[in-house]
């Protein structure tokens, strides 16, 4: 059997490129792309999630990976995977600015902790937020929609040499801006009860001046805040669906061709 460069070159980049888009996303991605996840691990995922969705790729150009065209179209790839996972670790980031609003609001701003997952200091309530939201993204099965996200972005961005668009950098960062807002309603229930715990203690402080207001207020406005969190958790699901959905929404318009 004889085989030409063109053969080999094909069959390279059949199986490169997409496993490169693939690992740029495992790279980035929320829970994926972990610290605590070796990179061995990532490369065998990102080899088996190739090898399993190879048949429903559509087919990739007759390009030499090692030529100049073959690394644009590589560098394509990977900025690609690295656009739906971010749009995904927005999401995550979102519940640390939340958790560390309410811990400047309860006097636990000094309270941090090493994130497994970035390898960064944050707010100890901002870790715990982050690990309820890890459990409800894995019950939700927001770990198997990504893949499905990322499956299908090959349909609307199949390899080649167009790439993501001025107007798909314009959503991302459009994606970004949410980031506060949400972050704001999450944390809001407990920073309300907070403020309020402020205001009560600066009227008694101005109808009992002898009273040591720090030595009280901050005791009473941490049990405050931790009783103002245990209540608002329950309101964490619908916001957490709510968030899934925009986050995999702002990823899919990668997937499904919208402009």
């Amino acid at each position: 059997m004889l085989f030409t460069s063109a053969d080999i070159a094909a069959w390279i980049g059949n199986l490169f490129w997409p496993f490169t888009r693939i690992a740029a996303m495992l790279m980035i991605a929320p829970i994926f792309g972990a610290r605590m996840v070796p990179v061995r691990i990532r490369l065998i995922m990102a080899l088996l999630l190739t090898w399993v969705v190879l048949p429903l790729l559509p087919p990739v150009p007759v390009v030499n990976p090692v030529s100049a065209s073959g690394a644009l179209i590589t560098a394509q790839q990977m900025l690609i995977g690295l656009a739906i996972g971010f749009s995904l670790q927005l999401l995550f980031a979102t519940l640390i600015l939340a958790g560390q609003a309410v811990a400047m609001g309860m006097g636990l701003g000094f309270a941090s902790m090493v994130d497994p997952q970035n390898g960064v200091n944050v707010p100890v309530l901002g870790q715990y937020y982050v690990v309820i939201a890890t459990l409800l993204f894995l019950a939700l099965n927001g770990h198997l929609a990504l893949i499905r996200v990322l499956v299908d972005s090959f349909q609307s961005l199949p390899v080649g040499i167009d790439s993501l668009t001025r107007e798909d950098f314009r959503t991302i960062a459009g994606w970004g801006t949410r980031l506060f807002s949400d972050a704001l309603m999450v944390a809001l229930p407990a920073v309300a009860s907070i403020l309020l715990v402020n205001l009560a203690f600066g009227v008694v402080s101005r109808a009992a001046p002898q009273l040591n207001v720090f030595g009280v207020g901050f005791p009473v406005t941490m049990a405050l805040g931790f009783v103002a969190i245990v209540v608002a958790i329950s309101s964490l699901l619908p916001q957490m669906q709510q968030l899934i959905g925009e986050a995999l929404g702002a990823a899919s318009l990668f997937g499904t061709g919208v402009r």
